[in-house]
């Protein structure tokens, strides 16, 4: 039986230019229970929680805490108000003891200075009440980071609160930690305390939440018991789908047709890990094939491409490349073998805004272009000017800002980047996010086209149809494990949201994390 609503967010909306991030989104959390928040990336969990918080002014709509309504205008307030926000990345000082961070800005006095004794005493009584027994004067930074885990939840606790929010808490921790989180979690729920968890890792929610809510596109599309809705039900409503009627074929710009047979194995990848957010990765990709990277978010296929690329390195396992072990230390290493990667984050990673289509475009073959530091102009227009007609891309000249073409057409010029290389091997990571229909149908198109010329290519992609219709093969992760590998005839969206949901593997056996 539901208990007392506690916390009450109703017809929600919140715009930024140019983007609704939430609609009529909703969110209720009872007393004393654990509340998983979950969805992919823009779903809008982030944008939900800091109205919640005071960072952000919603729009419209009503927030209600204990009965009464609220309307925080920053975090500080929020926290006074009785909620208390955990982020992901510890948000303290590491340099200042444990105890120093647990009363910051709320340090008790004695006769107007700080009484260190007191502070210290009352540090180790609320880590003791979590079972963590340590040294308090010690800085933050002497200590792993499940204990500054731990430190910002006894901070929280110390304040009063009524409501703490965890936004991906064990994204960093081991197994061990994760245990001792939980039983945090259910202590601070014996005590009346409710938890909101956001979190991409099912196994866990299963185990401690009691409620969940769903989002999408900025709108809240399922409330349940997480106990009435089983792991497939849940990734079919965070991805859009129908269980029993899953988009059909035909929606994307690809012509589906399989690789050839006794194709060259261009690239080998075993047993990659590094630390949890890859803990046993395999996967190959054959000569002029696109294997296809499902997973949800935080399942690894970000990770996997960077480790590939040389931007960041292994813990362990081995990667091998045309036939070569490898271990590349930078994204140079990378290139000069022949890796080509387009980035999810298009803004960040990939475009220099402030410079033009050409300057873009030949970004990565300046080396080749230039003899003795000065480019060889000449050249450099030729080569644009080809893959600007290949491709297609719209632009009123090759000087023109990249930041004034729309996303497909930048996209299309990333693609161009590495295409001008002649790379070997193409990893691209969420090709047609944020794009138009017409232009994602051309990239689609692009990619198929440069496979049936040889190129190898890993897609990564969290829409299904796109690797459904698009893939030779597909691997499925799910908490930085490959859990799935689906031939050419077994591949459909409805095999890979189950191996999402219930970890499955190429034999067929399950490797559902324990905790």
């Amino acid at each position: 039986m539901r208990s007392d609503i506690l916390l009450e967010m109703t017809g929600i909306y919140k715009s930024f230019p140019g983007v609704r991030a939430l609609e009529n989104a909703s969110l209720r959390v009872g007393q004393a229970e654990v509340h998983a928040l979950i969805g992919q990336n823009g779903a809008g969990k982030s944008t939900m929680i800091k109205i919640l918080t005071g960072a952000y002014r919603r729009d419209q709509g009503s927030v209600q805490l204990a009965g009464s309504s609220v309307d925080f205008r920053s975090p500080q307030a929020a926290q006074t108000g009785g909620v208390s926000t955990i982020y992901q990345e510890v948000n303290l000082v590491a340099y200042r003891s444990v105890a120093e961070n647990i009363f910051m800005g709320r340090e008790p006095k004695r006769f107007g200075l700080i009484d260190w004794k007191r502070m210290n005493s009352e540090a180790s009584r609320l880590l003791e009440r979590f079972k963590i027994s340590i040294d308090v004067t010690q800085p933050l930074n002497v200590y792993n980071i499940a204990i500054q885990q731990m430190t910002a939840i006894a901070r929280a606790v110390s304040v009063r609160t009524r409501l703490v929010v965890m936004d991906e808490p064990t994204s960093s921790l081991d197994d061990a930690e994760v245990e001792v989180l939980f039983s945090v979690i259910r202590q601070l729920k014996s005590e009346g305390v409710s938890v909101i968890f956001v979190s991409h890792r099912l196994d866990e929610l299963y185990v401690v939440c009691d409620f969940v809510t769903i989002m999408r596109d900025g709108q809240t599309v399922l409330e349940s018991p997480i106990s009435e809705i089983g792991k497939l039900e849940l990734v079919a409503r965070m991805l859009g789908r129908d269980l029993n009627e899953v988009q059909r074929e035909g929606q994307t710009g690809f012509e589906k047709q399989a690789a050839p047979p006794n194709a060259a194995v261009r690239l080998e990848a075993r047993d990659l890990q590094r630390g949890r957010s890859l803990r046993g990765v395999n996967l190959n990709v054959k000569t002029g094939e696109i294997v296809g990277l499902a997973g949800l978010l935080g399942s690894g296929q970000t990770e996997t491409a960077r480790v590939l690329f040389g931007a960041d390195q292994l813990t362990s396992g081995q990667i091998e490349f045309d036939g070569l072990t490898q271990r590349f230390q930078n994204p140079g290493d990378a290139i000069r073998a022949g890796i080509g990667l387009c980035s999810e984050d298009r803004k960040l990673e990939g475009i220099i805004p402030y410079l033009s289509v050409r300057e873009n475009l030949t970004l990565a073959l300046l080396p080749q272009l230039a003899k003795n530091g000065v480019v060889d102009k000449t050249k450099q227009a030729e080569v644009v000017e080809k893959f600007i007609e290949r491709l297609g891309i719209k632009t009123s000249s090759p000087d023109q800002p990249i930041r004034e073409l729309s996303g497909g057409n930048q996209q299309k010029v990333l693609l161009a980047r590495w295409m001008c290389l002649n790379p070997k091997l193409l990893i691209i990571d969420e090709p047609t996010r944020g794009v138009d229909v017409g232009a994602k149908a051309e990239i689609q198109k692009l990619i198929q086209e440069l496979a049936n010329d040889g190129l190898s290519v890993l897609l990564i992609s969290s829409e299904l149809e796109e690797l459904n219709e698009g893939s030779d093969r597909v691997v499925v992760l799910r908490d930085g494990q490959s859990v799935s590998e689906l031939g050419y005839d077994a591949i459909s969206q409805e095999a890979m949201m189950r191996a999402m949901a219930h970890g499955v593997n190429d034999r067929g056996n399950g490797v559902e994390a324990s905790i």
